[in-house]
């Protein structure tokens, strides 16, 4: 996912781009506010809200059921964004893309659906010690009730995967690798092409966390090989409570449904019911239309700018923060990966993440502090909290300069 540096003459305006989102232009204690943390959630420019009201003002209604106008028009767009969307991660059809509330629905779905089925006492499923808590806790909840094993491939310093261990912990027993593409925590960029390999050379299909790879590079899933891929609409500046599961089509189908509603049946009987086909199978209920109307812009959007040029972008300002940062006496990066995504994660001697996260709050820069629903990670470095700045396309230098000067500020606090 990493990229290289975009010559001038196809480098999109950033500064321009920078105003199609609203929500930056305002002051947060007086001071104009940079918001670096993207990792967590991005926020939404005016082509995805533009389109989420359009679709609110004129169109809504519930899909797939009515014959009536508003609700052909809001099926078109619900399905039309779908579309949008599995051609973004070149899923090889629609069928293999399956809306849900946000990754952490999507692994559950997997867990539930397509692990629970198959996995017997003595089984394995192997993951690794970067993992976010949704690609821990959905694995343990199917072990206890299967009597599976879950196993973890573990980490250097750097926050890098030994994939020495990981290939020994590769066994006869596994049944499933679910790994993250991208760490929240350390930004470690996995190399997952490598790990599906090997999986697969032992016949042991593969998810992804893709919660943090989608907003930051191009994936192309047909390309990547894995057998589900997951990630989550909030964080690609589409809105919250909207998420795409894909998996491959001949897995689905065999795949029970998780939920039972509306929408996902053919035909019910008090005797028996008939599922319905892919993907609407595994999307019990009314949806979240609008949600998924503003994915669709949100695909859109980026297509546009290009996802290469998006992560030679956000290399140039994580490689600026980088050095800027690492200028402070008793700052300590933690993640120092060869190659990660956009984010910076460090602990400052002296000055707890949560007082950080404060007081550069009150210069108007917002940045995360905590365990990042990463617990074994923070666990791995020995350290309860991390403060993390994160970015993304519309961040620029003086943003970071300006963290750098309140950290400054905080160490002197502190002192």
């Amino acid at each position: 996912m990493s990229a290289s540096p975009l010559p001038q003459s196809t480098r999109p305006d950033f500064a321009a781009l920078r105003e199609d989102f609203p929500i930056l232009h305002q002051q947060v204690h007086g001071k104009p506010l940079a918001y670096l943390d993207n990792a967590a959630s991005s926020q939404r420019p005016r082509q995805v809200i533009d389109a989420v009201t359009y679709y609110e003002e004129h169109d809504h209604a519930n899909i797939h059921r009515g014959v009536h106008t508003l609700s052909q028009r809001a099926t078109d767009a619900f399905e039309g964004a779908r579309k949008r969307i599995a051609g973004f991660i070149n899923a090889a059809s629609e069928r293999e893309t399956i809306f849900t509330r946000g990754t952490t629905e999507a692994i559950n779905l997997v867990a539930q659906a397509y692990a629970r089925p198959r996995l017997q006492p003595g089984d394995q499923v192997l993951i690794t010690w970067m993992e976010h808590h949704s690609n821990i806790v959905p694995w343990q909840m199917v072990c206890e009730q299967t009597g599976a094993e879950l196993v973890v491939a573990p980490i250097d310093e750097r926050g890098q995967l030994r994939m020495d261990e990981f290939e020994r912990l590769l066994g006869p027993r596994t049944r499933l690798v679910a790994a993250a593409h991208v760490s929240n925590a350390l930004g470690t960029i996995n190399p997952v092409a490598e790990m599906i390999t090997l999986a697969h050379d032992r016949g042991v299909p593969v998810l992804l966390d893709g919660a943090q790879a989608v907003p930051h590079g191009s994936v192309d899933v047909q390309a990547l090989g894995c057998d589900f891929y997951a990630f989550s609409g909030h964080k690609m500046y589409a809105p919250t409570g909207i998420g795409v599961l894909y998996g491959r089509e001949a897995l689905l189908e065999e795949m029970p449904p998780w939920q039972g509603g509306g929408d996902m049946i053919r035909m019910v009987r008090f005797d028996r019911t008939e599922y319905n086909d892919l993907p609407w199978k595994f999307e019990a209920g009314t949806p979240n239309i609008s949600g998924v109307v503003g994915l669709g812009a949100a695909v859109d959007y980026l297509g546009a700018i290009g996802m290469d040029a998006i992560a030679a972008r956000e290399q140039e300002l994580l490689a600026y923060a980088t050095e800027r940062l690492l200028q402070m006496p008793g700052l300590r990066p933690i993640g120092t990966a060869e190659h990660k995504a956009s984010l910076f994660s460090f602990v400052l001697d002296g000055v707890h993440p949560h007082d950080i996260g404060t007081i550069v709050d009150h210069d108007g820069i917002a940045v995360r502090t905590g365990h990042h629903c990463a617990m074994p990670v923070l666990d791995f470095f020995g350290i309860p909290a991390t403060a993390r700045a994160s970015f993304a396309l519309y961040n620029t230098e003086e943003e970071i300069d300006r963290l750098a000067e309140s950290l400054l500020r905080a160490r002197e606090v502190f002192a």
